[in-house]
């Protein structure tokens, strides 16, 4: 039994004093391939760094978060497209909109999402969408760029059934981490009416920890109390839940 944490940022300075610790603790819960999102131009060389301590094990995206869209992001697009012509990776994320945060850089954020759409086009990689307050505005631009070579990862996914449905008729897997074991959270309401082949395990961490541990920082590890509740929602195995999903993250991700 092996589980795939399709997106977690091991590298942020909140695991910076025991990363070795949280490996081996999702090791030992049968986790052990870790899929990394990039932020900006800042955490690339953390990323770097990470993949080389752990390299049998960490997977590494490219891409521009939308928080990070600034003023500045044509610098922060070129960035990314240097990164591409050099060397592998996984996917082109996490990219999207956020308006939760921030309004004023709308405008730069569709902008930005739609110009990384096409890299992931060119590098024939799947897409990792971060999508908060902005299902309208994340929806317009994938039904604008909708294709036979559009695919990926709605990450975090905290939408109603009519938003699932949507976004697995734009190709994607829907990202299930934390969210799923909250009470508020909603999405467990309707998960038994997704089929599994359309879902993918993540953790998100060191954010939006499971209940029994929300409020605490996240760790990959923790992977397992979403699996369990995805089990015991489908009425499956945590075999089950394991195999199938790691085989929809193999889909994606093109590994194996």
């Amino acid at each position: 039994m092996n589980f795939t944490d399709t997106h977690t940022h091991l590298y942020v300075d909140a695991f910076k004093e025991d990363i070795d610790e949280v490996m081996k603790r999702a090791n030992d819960d049968n986790i052990n391939r870790f899929f990394i999102p990039a932020i900006d131009s800042a955490t690339t060389e953390a990323m770097y760094q990470l993949e080389k301590k752990f390299p049998e094990q960490i997977f590494l995206m490219m891409g521009l978060h939308p928080t990070s869209v600034k003023e500045n992001y044509q610098e922060e697009l070129k960035h990314i497209e240097e990164q591409l012509e050099k060397r592998q990776f996984y996917a082109i994320g996490e990219i999207g909109i956020d308006l939760y945060w921030d309004q004023t850089h709308l405008q730069e954020q569709q902008d930005a999402f739609r110009h990384q759409i096409k890299l992931a086009k060119k590098y024939k990689l799947p897409i990792i969408i971060h999508c908060r307050n902005a299902f309208d505005e994340v929806f317009e631009i994938l039904e604008e760029e909708k294709s036979e070579d559009l695919f990926g990862i709605f990450h975090c996914f905290t939408g109603t059934y009519e938003h699932a449905q949507q976004a697995i008729n734009y190709n994607l897997k829907l990202g299930i981490g934390g969210v799923l074991t909250f009470k508020n959270g909603k999405i467990d309401k309707f998960m038994s009416e997704i089929d599994m082949k359309h879902i993918v395990l993540e953790t998100d961490s060191p954010y939006l920890a499971p209940t029994p541990y929300r409020g605490k920082r996240n760790e990959s590890s923790y992977l397992i109390e979403v699996a369990k509740k995805l089990a015991d929602i489908h009425q499956i195995s945590l075999e089950e839940v394991a195999r199938i999903t790691t085989e929809n993250a193999n889909q994606i991700f093109g590994t194996s």
